[in-house]
This record gives C-alpha cells, structure tokens and sequence, in this order.
C-alpha cells in the first residue's frame, strides 16, 4: 500500500551565515543576494558602480558594501583582507563577454577577459583559505559561450571551456571549502538588454517561441540554483548549466 507523507517544515536554509557578491548590484548577482536574504544570510555586496550599489545595498538591507573594481588585485586584497571572518559564502557573478573575429580583436581587451573570467577566481580562490570556513563554498557564474563555434567565439568558447576545469582543480586544491560552477544561457538581466540592445525583444519572443520551458530564464532562475549549490554540502567541483533546455534546440 501506498503512503504519503507530509513534507518537513524547514526554517531559513542560510540562517546565521554570511554570503559575499562580487558583482552584486544588478542581474544574477543582486537577485541571488536578495534570495539569500530572504533565506536569512548576511549579506556583503560589491560593485563598480558606486551609486547602483548603494541603491542595491538599501534595497536588500546588505550588512555592507563595497565599490572597487575586482580585477585590480590590490583593492580585491584589501576588501578580502578586510572581511569579517569566517565567511561561509563567496559569489563572483560574471561581467560580460568579449566577443571580436580574430582579425579585428583587440589584444588588451582579451587580456582584461582573461583576467577577468580565468585569473579573477584563481586570486579568489587563493584568498579563500583565511577567509572561508571550511564547508563553505565559491560560486563563479560563467556561461556556455564554450558550446559553439563561430567567427568572434574564440575566446569566450576557449574561457567557459576552460572554466570547469578551474573549478575541479580548486575544489581538489581548496577542500573543504567547495568550489562550483553556474554556467547560464541567455538570462534576461540588464547586462544581456545592454548587449543586445535593440534585438532584445526579437530575442526574447525567439527564446519563448523555442526552449523547452517556453519562457525565458531570468535571474530569479539563477539564484535560486545558486542558494542550492550554497546550502547542498555534496556538491563541489561541479558546473551546472541553466539555460532552459536551449542546448537541445540549438
């Protein structure tokens, strides 16, 4: 015979733990904060732009906040440095792609990607040691540009093929602290408005018209995949794509 039983009640999955966006004043990166509030973390946001993350910081009720740019190392230390420590959580939500055929690719700009999507985690990594209670975790959102293959695709495919990689090796390197991976598709945030510009609704009506889900995902998608990652302590060294099932319409 069949029985059924009534789920558990389960308070805040992040009660009493404090959880870092780098990047956290909009897109994936602020919605997943918001989340983690909801779930009951501190939160400790950081940002380039000073006045969007002030708004961001009220809007969430973050502990603190801080704008500097991530890829100059020295401020990145500074802040690291600076933390309240133990932190249980570590979120570096990515800046956008760099996308330019090889003949017409500007090489300083490639370096700032490669900076910014590969060396970027590692000096975050490094810095976990002393700064992440062992169990905790760090979480680097890249994307699934490593799938096609195309003219202009070089090097964002070479950087998210890439990225798995890293993050297995660090979860070896950096146990206990887990390290994992959210490679999105297209994500409706203002980062993909900004790049798309006037085709963002030809996009969107495509999307909803092909996927799987028949809706675009949004950054509410993302985080709550990314609260999982945080709260589920048998996950590290993985990539978990999202992106609606568009892999398999492509």
């Amino acid at each position: 015979m069949l029985t059924s039983t009534q789920p558990t009640p389960h308070g805040p999955q992040l009660l009493g733990q404090t959880l870092v966006v780098l990047g956290g004043s909009a897109g994936i990166g602020l919605e997943t904060a918001r989340l983690a509030r909801v779930q009951g973390a501190e939160v400790i946001l950081t940002a380039r732009n000073p006045e969007r993350l002030e708004q961001a910081a009220h809007e969430i009720g973050a502990l603190s906040a801080a704008a500097f740019d991530a890829t100059d190392q020295d401020q990145l230390e500074r802040f690291l440095e600076g933390l309240p420590k133990p932190i249980d959580h570590v979120l570096l939500s990515g800046g956008g792609p760099y996308y330019a055929p090889l003949a017409e690719m500007d090489f300083d700009e490639a370096r700032r990607d490669i900076d910014r999507h590969l060396l970027l985690p590692m000096r975050i990594g490094r810095h976990a040691v002393d700064t992440v209670r062992p169990g905790g975790s760090l979480l680097f959102i890249s994307g699934t540009g490593g799938r096609r293959r195309g003219v202009g695709l070089t090097l964002i495919g070479a950087l998210t093929a890439a990225t798995p990689a890293m993050a297995a090796n660090l979860a070896v390197e950096l146990a206990p602290i887990r390290v994992n991976v959210i490679a999105p598709g297209f994500v409706d945030t203002p980062l993909s408005a900004s790049l798309l510009g006037d085709r963002l609704d030809a996009r969107r009506a495509e999307l909803r018209a092909t996927l799987p889900i028949g809706r675009v995902v949004t950054p509410a998608d993302v985080a709550a995949l990314a609260v999982h990652i945080m709260t589920n302590t048998a996950l590290t060294g993985a990539t978990f794509e999202i992106d609606g099932g568009q892999q398999f319409v492509s």
